[in-house]
């Protein structure tokens, strides 16, 4: 079946009215997400994650990507109208976006931001699209050593890109490789870490971990941040942009979905990342650099059409490679998993109902959000008075039904405010999460892509350098783990000591 046929089959399965529903449903949940401040996807998706495991593999993922391009589209309502960035991909939408709604210009920055969204989205699942069945085949040549290899660059990619020092950010990975091996070994049948606890024997949930570290602990630390929400008074019209607005922003939004399309798809690229590049090359190549940060509609267009851009592009090494470039992507694995649904090149084989259902749903609600958000701006303005003592305390509460009910344990309670006052530790401490989840999402493959390499080569680890591919992966990541490193060296060579004079 070509390329076409096999989307015809995705929107048969989008279309089927539960499948739709819950593309609807997290569309809707991704955009009150994205503009509600303090929450984010993550932490969103983590909350949820639970209810997914009652309903079909393809209905849970279609719902789950459909809260994380979700709250790509709604972030910049709260960056624009109250200059706070609903998750942190539309942080940089705030320069911008808040000065032209100063000016009584907010319709037509809510407006380019939603349909810049949604042309980049949709140009994003198109290039999805082509790209997937080329990648899948050539991931099928993949074996043990290449799939270890290629995990190993992918943490470590993730750590290079990390906002705090690599140092932390290893130490992060290493600590979630550490928990994925908590349990029974798949191999040798052995128990590891469990301290005689039987809960542990089949290692600590994922759901647990998540709702814990971004959950928990973001509510943690909100209690303890005061939010000043105060919404600029001003009424919200003309919504649709003019015609000079599109001239304006016609190549920011063809630049953003290129720079967010192919950021997204490396790891550790994903919205954030490509939103601030993307804002950079705009006033790079702006005849005015000067203007940006005063209202300019092109600051508004870039970052948003390439978030939405990176969105699409992340799910492209999940989907074929089985590796995910993100937290958000390590999530979607997870719960992949949770189904009993490998991802990888053989999910286009095993399970096309499921890639490609996935794949329809994308262009399907990418035309839902356009047209959620553009009638119900006055709703989610209304949504953001609503008060964190009231918020938050709901947040907590489904938190802990939701992890009891996955397996009626109340370790998994235990676990889940465990994680989450390490969570506020880290970030008080400035250590950052998603190396720790995604090490501990690839961590039990990671290791069972390394002992199939052995046992191939009968110990022997010239296997991972006498392949093409794996060699140029490892050392790709020995390359990025030195970098950093080769700076401090020269900082701290001793200089030639003088004698004193006299």
């Amino acid at each position: 079946m070509d390329t076409f046929g096999q989307l015809l089959l995705g929107f048969s399965v989008a279309l089927e009215p539960i499948n739709l529903f819950y593309c609807f449903m997290g569309c809707l949940i991704g955009t009150l997400v994205g503009v509600l401040p303090g929450l984010g996807p993550t932490a969103a998706m983590s909350l949820l994650l639970p209810a997914t495991l009652h309903i079909t593999p393809v209905a849970a993922i279609i719902m789950l990507a459909g809260i994380y391009y979700g709250a790509m589209y709604g972030g910049s309502t709260t960056s624009i109208l109250v200059n706070i960035p609903g998750e942190a991909a539309s942080a940089v939408t705030c320069l911008d976006g808040y000065q032209m709604a100063r000016q009584g210009r907010a319709g037509p920055a809510l407006g380019i931001s939603a349909f810049g969204s949604f042309i980049a989205g949709t140009i994003g699942i198109f290039g999805m699209t082509l790209m997937a069945v080329p990648l899948a085949n050539l991931a099928i040549r993949f074996g043990p050593p290449e799939y270890f290899a290629l995990m190993c660059l992918g943490m470590v990619v993730l750590t290079f890109l990390s906002s705090t020092s690599m140092i932390r950010a290893l130490m992060m990975a290493c600590f979630g490789v550490l928990l994925g091996t908590v349990g029974t070994d798949t191999v040798s049948g052995t128990a590891r870490f469990s301290f005689g606890i039987t809960e542990l024997l089949d290692g600590i949930g994922l759901v647990p971990v998540v709702m814990g570290l971004f959950g928990i602990s973001e509510m943690l630390l909100n209690i303890e941040t005061k939010i000043d929400r105060e919404i600029f008074k001003t009424r919200v019209k003309g919504l649709f942009p003019t015609v000079q607005d599109w001239i304006q922003s016609t190549g920011a939004i063809i630049r953003g979905t290129v720079i967010g399309f192919f950021l997204g798809i490396l790891p550790g690229g994903g919205a954030v990342l490509s939103s601030f590049v993307s804002y950079a090359v705009e006033k790079k190549v702006s005849k005015t650099p000067e203007k940006f940060g005063t209202g300019m509609i092109e600051g508004v267009a870039a970052p948003e059409s390439a978030n939405n851009s990176a969105a699409q592009g992340a799910f492209i090494p999940l989907l074929t490679l089985g590796i995910p470039s993100n937290v958000v992507m390590a999530m979607l694995l997870g719960a992949l998993i949770i189904h009993g649904v490998t991802p990888g090149p053989l999910l286009l084989t095993n399970h096309p109902q499921i890639f490609w259902g996935v794949v329809g749903s994308m262009y399907i609600g990418n035309a839902m959000l356009l047209i959620l958000n553009l009638p119900l701006i006055g709703v989610w303005v209304q949504l953001l008075k609503v008060p964190y003592p009231i918020l938050m305390p709901l947040i907590i509460v489904f938190c802990i039904i939701g992890s009891y009910t996955i397996a009626n344990s109340i370790m998994d309670v235990f676990f889940m405010l465990i994680f989450g006052v390490i969570g506020y530790l880290m970030k008080k401490l400035r250590y950052e999460a998603p190396p720790l989840i995604l090490a501990y999402v690839l961590g039990p493959m990671l290791e069972y892509s390394l002992k199939q390499s052995l046992m191939v080569s009968k110990g022997s680890f010239k296997i991972f350098f006498s392949r093409p591919i794996s060699a140029t992966c490892l050392m790709i990541a020995l390359i990025l783990v030195v970098l950093p490193i080769i700076p401090k060296l020269r900082k701290k060579r001793p200089g030639a000591v003088l004698p004193d004079e006299g």
